[in-house]
C-alpha cells in the first residue's frame, strides 16, 4: 500500500514542492491549506490550524505515515508570532489520531534559527558563519523556537521521530506567499524593463560582495523526503540549502540578463525594494492587462520587505550541509539555476510577461 502523507501548507512555496515530489514517488497526499488549491495528485483538506476543533474535525479520519509542517502565520510583533504560530503547530498535532504505526512529522523553520525573528534580525551577537546546527539557540524569544518546542512535546508524548529542517532564503513558485525573494526580483526586472529604471541591487555592501547562498524549493522537498526514508537521519535538526555558494555582484548580472536588462552596478548606497516599488501596483496591473498576464495584484506576486531583509543584512550569510552529507544526502541545486527555471515557469503560467 502506499504511505500516506499529511503536507501542511500545502498551497505555499515548499509544501506545493513537497506534495508534487511525494504524489510523483507514489505517496498518497493530502494537502491542507485554509483555502487549498486544485493540485495534481493532491487531496485537499481545507482547516485553519488556529481553530483547535475545526483542525480535528477535518483530521479525524486521516493516520499519515509523515506530516510535513510547511505553514506559519506573520504576526505584528515576535510575541504574536510566538502565541499564534506554536498554537499552530499544537493544534495540528493535537488533533491528529495516535499513529497506527511509525509516524514521522517534518517542521521546515529557517535561518532565523541562527539570525534571530524580524524584530532583532542580523543584529547582537550572531554564531560564525557558516551556519551549523550544532550552534544551537539564541538568547532571545523566536517563534520558530516555539514550533519546535511544541514538535518535541508531541514527540514525546506520542512515540514519532521528527526532524527539523533549516533552509536558507527559498526559491520557488507560490502566488500570494509572504516570503518570496525569487518572484519579487522577477516582478522587480519587469518593471525596471517596462519603465527603464535601472535595475538597481537594493541591499547592502556586506551583501553585495559577501558569500551567501539559498534553498531552492525541488532541493528542499528532497531532503524531507530524502529523512522521512532514513533512519539515521530522523530525531535531528538539518540546514538545508543548494550546495553552492555565489556572490550577489555575480548573481545580480546573471538574473539582469535573463530578462535583458543591464545591471546597474552597485554604489554602496542601500536602496530598499519596499521604497523602489511603493507605487507599482498600477503600473503592474497595467503591465497585466496588455500582457494578458493571471495576476494582475502585485501585492500576491512580491514581497519587498522579505527580500529587503535578506539583502540588507550587515553579514555574510552561508551555511554548512556537513551533516546531511555525511549521512548520505548528496542533492545538490545551482542557484542561478534555480532562478531560470522559477522564471521560466512564471512566464509558462503567465505571470510575468
Amino acid at each position: 500500500m502506499a504511505k500516506t502523507a499529511l503536507v501542511v501548507g500545502a498551497s505555499g512555496i515548499v509544501g506545493s514542492a513537497v506534495a508534487g515530489l511525494l504524489a510523483a514517488n507514489g505517496w498518497s497526499v493530502h494537502g491542507l491549506a485554509r483555502r487549498p488549491v486544485n493540485q495534481p495528485g493532491v487531496r485537499p483538506v481545507a482547516a485553519d490550524l488556529l481553530d483547535a476543533g475545526g483542525t480535528a474535525d477535518a483530521l479525524r479520519d486521516l493516520n499519515p505515515d509523515a506530516v510535513f509542517i510547511t505553514t506559519w502565520l506573520r504576526q505584528a510583533s515576535e510575541a504574536e508570532n510566538i502565541r499564534v504560530n506554536g498554537a499552530m503547530v499544537r493544534n495540528l498535532l493535537n488533533a491528529l489520531p495516535p499513529p497506527a504505526g511509525p509516524r514521522h512529522v517534518a517542521l521546515v523553520t529557517g535561518l532565523k534559527h541562527y539570525l534571530g525573528p524580524f524584530e532583532a534580525y542580523g543584529k547582537g551577537t550572531l554564531p560564525q558563519t557558516p551556519f551549523r546546527e550544532e550552534q544551537g539557540r539564541l538568547d532571545i524569544e523566536n517563534f520558530y523556537y516555539a514550533q519546535e518546542d511544541e514538535l518535541f512535546a508531541a514527540a514525546a508524548r506520542d512515540g514519532f521521530s521528527w526532524s527539523v529542517h533549516r533552509p536558507h532564503t527559498v526559491i520557488g513558485m507560490a502566488v500570494g506567499n509572504a516570503m518570496n525573494m525569487g518572484t519579487t526580483l522577477a516582478a522587480y526586472a519587469v518593471l525596471c524593463r517596462e519603465t527603464g529604471r535601472p535595475f538597481i541591487f537594493p541591499g547592502s555592501e556586506a551583501q553585495w560582495s559577501g558569500l551567501n547562498d539559498m534553498t531552492d524549493a525541488g532541493q528542499l522537498a528532497r531532503h524531507l523526503l530524502w529523512v522521512t526514508v532514513t533512519e539515521a537521519a530522523q530525531d535531528q535538526a538539518f540546514n538545508v540549502v543548494n550546495g553552492d555558494v555565489f556572490r550577489w555582484q555575480w548573481m545580480w548580472g546573471r538574473i539582469a540578463n535573463w530578462f535583458g536588462i543591464e545591471a546597474t552596478p552597485f554604489d554602496g548606497t542601500v536602496r530598499p525594494l519596499e521604497q523602489q516599488m511603493v507605487d507599482d501596483g498600477d503600473r503592474w496591473r497595467a503591465i497585466a492587462a496588455r500582457e494578458g498576464l493571471a495576476e494582475p495584484d502585485l501585492d500576491r506576486l512580491a514581497s519587498p520587505w522579505h527580500t529587503d531583509a535578506d539583502l540588507g543584512r550587515p553579514i555574510e550569510v552561508v551555511t554548512d550541509m556537513g551533516k546531511s552529507r555525511r549521512l548520505g544526502f548528496t542533492g545538490y541545486q545551482p542557484t542561478d539555476d534555480a532562478f531560470f527555471a522559477l522564471f521560466q515557469r512564471l512566464r509558462a503560467e503567465r505571470l510575468i510577461p
